[in-house]
């Protein structure tokens, strides 16, 4: 619930926005007849966005539309910040599904950092909190799903990351090792924390999230290593986690069309 009452004139501004870049070209009478605005409030809105850049008046066809200023609106909305979005409710709904807490996690140089974590949701996490943690590219699932998933170039440049880093999860994977793991992921399709990890009462199986050829994020459920003690167990994790992910993938690829956000290597 917001602390504060809405600021109407703001919101009136920010619908009168919205609507005239839904409809390409409007008039003030198109604008009255969708929003219900009167008339007289539409044009001082319209005054207002037209002096800050957000709207033009075009005289020839007499209507308004939205200019170029608009896209900085949507200047931060990229990235993480996109993957969080389409994410949350699919994460929120796999909780609900089987009860173990998810994560989705995003790049941070020599390891993942939690952005968003579904353990307020579920009623058998193994931890209280881990949003803003960090989690080696090494040692832990879901940094090992944006290691194992990564194109082979940039792993090259992650991977000079992890050797020159102080944490031993990362610098004591050996060439070997790593080739095993992004072998065995890849077959699988998803990846495990490494089981001589703390606190190794408890386990976490990761997925990417993928777009085109990109890792944007991965995503993570977390369960206590007693409970999900059989092959039976963790297919009713790893099978809903795969078609959540999938799910994820659908909307970013629909999300980065409507908003013509161009990712690298995107097919």
């Amino acid at each position: 619930m917001p602390s504060f009452t809405p600021v109407q004139s703001v919101v009136k501004a920010l619908d009168l926005l919205a609507e005239i870049n839904r409809s390409g070209l409007a008039t003030v009478g198109d604008l009255h007849r969708r929003t219900g605005l009167p008339k007289p409030t539409i044009v001082r809105l319209l005054e207002t966005l037209i002096a800050t850049g957000y709207v033009m008046r075009d005289s020839r066809v007499r209507g308004y539309q939205v200019t170029s200023g608009v896209n900085r609106l949507s200047a931060g909305f990229h990235g993480a910040p996109m993957v969080i979005e389409a994410a949350r409710p699919w994460a929120t709904a796999l909780t609900r599904q089987i009860k173990w807490p998810c994560a989705v996690c995003v790049l941070d140089y020599d390891a993942v950092i939690v952005r968003f974590s579904t353990i307020p949701d579920s009623p058998i996490s193994p931890f209280h909190a881990t949003l803003g943690h960090r989690l080696s590219l090494g040692g832990r699932a879901l940094g090992r799903a944006y290691l194992a998933f990564c194109p082979e170039e940039e792993r090259t440049i992650v991977r000079s990351a992890m050797l020159a880093s102080p944490d031993p999860e990362n610098s004591g994977l050996g060439d070997e090792e790593l080739e095993r793991l992004i072998a065995q992921a890849r077959w699988r399709g998803y990846t495990e924390r490494d089981p001589a990890v703390e606190p190794r009462s408890s386990a976490t199986i990761a997925v990417p999230i993928m777009l085109g050829e990109r890792v944007l994020a991965t995503f993570g459920v977390t369960f206590f290593r007693s409970v999900v003690a059989t092959p039976d167990d963790r297919a009713r994790i790893i099978h809903p986690l795969k078609k959540a992910a999938a799910s994820i993938e659908t909307q970013l690829k629909a999300l980065s069309q409507s908003m013509g956000v161009a990712f690298q290597d995107e097919k």
